[in-house]
């Protein structure tokens, strides 16, 4: 069974720094796209940042310049590191990925339960 587990969210003052990570366990063939999600209250869930097994980058609008997403692929881990927080990046954030369980199975999505950030002013 595989499984997501985020962690590094916290408390932090605007224009300070966090740093997420998620690790994925469990059966795993393979893992394709990684990403970033969060969820405001009252708001819908939105991209932040997504990385495919390639390299290739994409970051929302509101969090370019601030953000990084990268990968560890030996380690099955995935990273955000925010900076310049804003107390309008406050969100639970959830890992995402596309993962191919067994050599034979096919690639399903996969989600973390959530890490909550929160940025005071």
């Amino acid at each position: 069974q595989v499984q997501l587990v985020e962690s590094g969210g916290g408390l932090v003052q605007a224009g300070g720094s966090l740093r997420l990570a998620c690790a994925a366990s469990g059966t795993i063939f393979s893992i394709n796209a990684m990403g970033w999600y969060r969820q405001a209250p009252g708001k819908q869930r939105e991209l932040v940042a997504r990385v495919t097994t390639g390299g290739n980058l994409n970051y929302a609008d509101s969090v370019k310049g601030r953000f990084t997403i990268s990968r560890d692929n030996a380690k099955n881990t995935l990273y955000l590191q925010m900076n310049s927080l804003k107390p309008e990046d406050t969100a639970v954030y959830y890992c995402n990925a596309d993962i191919r369980p067994r050599y034979d199975s096919i690639y399903g999505v996969y989600w973390g339960r959530g890490t909550q950030v929160t940025v005071s002013s």
